[in-house]
């Protein structure tokens, strides 16, 4: 039975929290060697990491492929800044301005720090995200927002296929 006291402290979800995806993002940002990131490359990033499986030639996803799960980039920017958020605050990061608005920055910090995490899930982690940067970081903002517009709708929707299968009267 489900709980509807608000008062009532809320279970704790484990995965896809800010810290998680702050975590991961500091593994990307590693990865890119100084370059600066802004937000929706970060979020795009976040996805193509844990769900590497979906693209053609690309690493086992760490994740399990869920139904929809390309909705998740709907809703993974706010967690995604809430992340890089937590991450900044312990000087994980640098946040800098331009003129297309704020930027992501690995520090020494970041690559101390992950140097630091050796667990198989870490070093999962850190491979996907050198993929990620070798495949996509020469596109251009408008060929990666493409490169995810196209796909989104695909990722997860096997699922839909099946449960059409099974729904299917013959």
């Amino acid at each position: 039975m489900m709980n509807n006291d608000p008062t009532s402290p809320r279970p704790p979800r484990p995965f896809n929290t800010p810290l998680e995806c702050g975590l991961r993002t500091l593994f990307v940002l590693n990865a890119t060697n100084g370059a600066t990131l802004d937000l929706q490359r970060l979020v795009s990033y976040d996805y193509l990491l844990v769900h590497s499986g979906d693209i053609p030639h690309g690493p086992p996803s760490l994740h399990p492929a869920v139904p929809l799960r390309g909705t998740e980039l709907l809703i993974k920017r706010d967690l995604v800044r809430a992340g890089l958020n937590q991450m900044f605050s312990r000087e994980l990061l640098m946040k800098s301005f331009d003129r297309t608005g704020i930027m992501y920055r690995a520090t020494a910090l970041t690559a101390a720090f992950v140097g630091l995490l050796k667990s198989d899930y870490a070093t999962a982690l850190r491979y996907r995200a050198e993929w990620i940067v070798s495949n996509f970081g020469s596109d251009s903002d408008e060929e990666l927002n493409a490169f995810m517009s196209a796909n989104v709708g695909k990722w997860g929707a096997e699922f839909e296929r099946l449960t059409a299968l099974r729904d299917l009267e013959l």
